[in-house]
């Protein structure tokens, strides 16, 4: 049986690099935050990918900015502790030991185990946490609106917060060298407390802060489907807005769209709903044509990129 690896034909090549092209002088020297979470953080293939995809950008002229998740690895390491964790609208309510566990797990072993990856693909990463020269200073939630009746209503979920103040100094100094920054979305309060941050919130907030070119989420699912299941590719805010209203855009879809919405009218030129569980798809989202997810921006593209 042959195993020698497929080699393209020059002709092969010389088409690829042709589309991929005009999308890297887009993003020369463009900052692209991708919010790396899901699946794909437990899978060792698409992890792999995704640090190839990572490093690829960098040596590519992109400036790549990696904010992570943890939620399954939290949730395993507080199992194997006996330590007992509740949900409260979607958030883990997050009590001292718990904290503590969060942390240790962001921080340590997931923060380290992606720049780990990222280092083996050839690159050069750092880990930080939005602790590390007050990159991320939250608050507390304290309320939050109700599912059924979407009214504001108080709530007490512990050490729980919310972005507040960002100051991207350390992300720029180590941005602007060869080295690439892995974020854990751990932040400290006025008073020094340490808060669990939600991903999605956290690379928001540092994506408008920064006006990046791209936000990037990768998720669990294709993106944004229609009525029918098909992928909607592309949305402006008010096509965004006008799903939520009539149903198409439901459930946990709606805040993650919300929050979209919040970061391109902040000056993020867009952000994109990824499936982490497909290949190397960073850069089939930003080098070629079509991309992978839904597009969400203040205007339609010819193409997506």
């Amino acid at each position: 049986m042959n195993t020698s690896p497929f080699v393209p034909s020059p002709h092969l090549q010389a088409r690829i690099l042709a589309e991929a092209l005009p999308h890297l002088i887009q993003y020369d020297e463009q900052t692209v935050i991708i919010k790396f979470g899901g699946h794909a953080m437990g899978d060792a293939a698409l992890a792999d990918a995704f640090a190839k995809d990572v490093v690829y950008l960098k040596q590519s002229g992109v400036n790549p900015i990696v904010v992570h998740g943890g939620g399954p690895q939290i949730a395993a390491m507080l199992k194997k502790l006996e330590i007992k964790s509740d949900f409260v609208h979607g958030l883990r309510v997050t009590d001292k030991p718990t904290v503590e566990v969060v942390e240790m797990v962001l921080s340590g072993l997931i923060n380290k185990d992606i720049v780990s990856a990222i280092n083996r693909q050839g690159g050069k990463a750092v880990g930080i946490s939005g602790k590390d020269a007050n990159l991320m200073i939250a608050s507390r939630i304290t309320e939050m609106p109700d599912p059924q009746s979407n009214l504001m209503q108080a709530v007490d979920i512990g050490y729980v917060g919310d972005p507040v103040e960002v100051n991207p100094h350390i992300v720029d100094v180590i941005s602007k060298s060869d080295i690439i920054p892995v974020i854990a979305p751990v932040a400290a309060s006025r008073d020094g407390e340490t808060l669990n941050i939600n991903a999605d919130s956290f690379a928001s907030a540092l994506a408008a802060r920064m006006k990046a070119k791209r936000l990037l989420l990768l998720t669990d699912v294709a993106g944004v489907l229609d009525k029918s299941g098909e992928l909607i590719s592309q949305l402006t805010i008010e096509e965004a807005r006008g799903l939520i209203k009539d149903g198409t855009i439901s459930g946990g879809m709606i805040p993650k769209i919300e929050g979209c919405i919040e970061v391109v009218e902040a000056g993020v030129e867009a952000v994109v709903i990824i499936d982490g569980r497909v290949p190397h798809c960073v850069l089939l989202e930003l080098f070629t044509a079509h991309g992978v997810g839904t597009l969400l921006g203040r205007a339609r593209y010819k193409s997506k990129t």
